[in-house]
């Protein structure tokens, strides 16, 4: 039976995806470790330390050996690592070869090597997801660039903006998450032998040389010196998913918000049944951007963990290293769920352009009130301006009668913004939309820019 929503089959699809499961499953991270030891033979032979049949033999038996599952769980607990376990099977079936199984390595040197294996897959999961969620923005963005809608400030009218303007904004967070996944993986893409103290004494003058080869053999960076105890790189990986999921978690926000029966602009997509009440046949809630936000909130406490899974003791720590086990797998796959559900959300997200406009009008014109005061502010001073307009919008807010009715009765104002014509219009929000479009195009061509970049490369 399962006991955490991530291997349940009730929820487990709701909290991560199976692509991700996959790469964090004892299988596959079995499949890592035995990688890393047989890369590490390979470099040793390249390197004349162990023989090249050895290495061979040792290679071809990580391939087929059948795992006593059990055994490795059962020593394991003993132990407290699956290394020296795995070390035992793959040595017995390895022969004659299986006493350079593991050739100067120490536990951690092959369990963060086979963590950044895992990393280096799953961070190419979240780079797909990524491309695919911007080009979904990219096609809101374009199509609703001159819809106009209330922007809100303490969830009060503030002043007009364009929903395409408001799906860039979403749209400007993914694209530097972007670029930052590709800052970090250099950093993050190292491998890791260096032996129990971290300074390959047992190698003696070759312990570099076989760093190098290992690496190389395994495709990873070659560290300037030992991360044993210096999890930054770790720490960078697991906190840029807290900022991925973050600003999922504020698009779902909007989104919900949006959704709601008294907004009624904007809704997520129609599944028969998703989203339904078991008493209320009306129900249709927001079901991705709730995953999406519990996700947030989720890898959130993981980065807290990591960050203080940085703190080791000495040149081997007794404690925060195991801290990385309980929060990788999770963050990736809660990661891995909200992208998955940023992209069904949004990809067949319904709009209510018509609803956008009535609730624009919902205050009157009470959220032109800038636009009437920076028109005024030439003649009248911008502070007396404001005064005039709050006063205005007091009575307009008070006797539930349009800004531009009180507005009208005042025949300084009036001639302050050239007449009658100019001052109805004004007091139109889609005349007062600033250099929302503007942005929203400069944004798309650099993302289209940037994507031109990457295939030309």
């Amino acid at each position: 039976m399962a006991s955490t929503v991530f291997d349940s089959l009730l929820f487990r699809d709701m909290f991560g995806t199976s692509a991700m499961r996959y790469i964090f499953s004892d299988e596959e991270l079995v499949r890592s470790y035995l990688g890393v030891e047989t890369a590490l033979a390979r470099a040793q032979a390249k390197a004349g330390i162990v023989p090249a049949d050895a290495a061979d033999r040792i290679c071809n038996s990580a391939k087929n050996m059948e795992i006593d599952w059990e055994r490795l769980r059962k020593e394991s607990d003993i132990v407290g690592y699956p290394i020296l376990p795995l070390v035992r099977q793959l040595s017995e079936v390895s022969g004659e070869a299986g006493r350079y199984v593991h050739w100067g390595a120490t536990t951690q040197d092959i369990m963060d090597t086979a963590t950044v294996l895992q990393l280096r897959k799953a961070f190419s999961l979240v780079q797909i997801d990524l491309s695919e969620l911007s080009r979904i923005l990219v096609g809101i963005s374009a199509r609703y660039r001159d819809v106009p809608l209330a922007g809100r400030t303490h969830l009060q009218h503030a002043l007009p903006v364009t929903f395409g303007f408001k799906a860039a904004v979403w749209l400007s967070s993914i694209n530097r998450h972007k670029q930052r996944l590709s800052e970090l993986l250099p950093r993050v893409l190292v491998g890791q032998y260096s032996g129990a103290a971290g300074t390959l004494a047992s190698l003696g003058q070759d312990g570099l040389l076989v760093q190098k080869l290992f690496c190389e053999e395994l495709q990873l960076a070659q560290p300037d010196i030992t991360w044993h105890v210096a999890r930054d790189g770790i720490a960078e990986a697991i906190s840029f998913l807290g900022l991925v999921t973050g600003s999922l978690g504020k698009i779902a926000t909007d989104v919900m918000i949006m959704a709601s029966t008294e907004f009624g602009e904007v809704a997520e997509p129609f599944v028969l049944h998703r989203g339904a009440s078991s008493t209320m046949p009306q129900k249709r809630n927001p079901i991705s951007s709730e995953l999406m936000l519990a996700a947030a909130k989720s890898v959130r406490q993981h980065v807290a963990t990591i960050l203080d899974g940085m703190i080791h003791d000495f040149e081997r720590a007794t404690g925060p290293w195991h801290l990385e086990w309980l929060s990788i797998p999770e963050s990736f796959l809660l990661t891995s769920s909200s992208l998955a559900n940023a992209k069904f959300m949004l990809a067949g997200l319904c709009v209510d352009e018509k609803r956008m406009r009535s609730n624009l009008d919902l205050s009157g014109g009470l959220i032109v009130a800038e636009a009437i005061m920076m028109a005024l502010a030439p003649t009248l001073g911008r502070q007396i301006a404001h005064d005039r307009v709050y006063d205005a919008c007091t009575h307009a807010f008070n006797d539930r009668r349009p800004l531009v009715d009180v507005l009208l009765q005042d025949p300084e104002i009036v001639a302050a913004v050239g007449g009658r014509d100019e001052l109805i219009d004004l007091c139109d929000p889609v005349n007062y939309l600033g250099q929302a479009g503007e942005m929203v195009n400069r944004l798309l061509a650099t993302v289209s820019s940037t994507e031109n970049t990457k295939k030309a490369s």
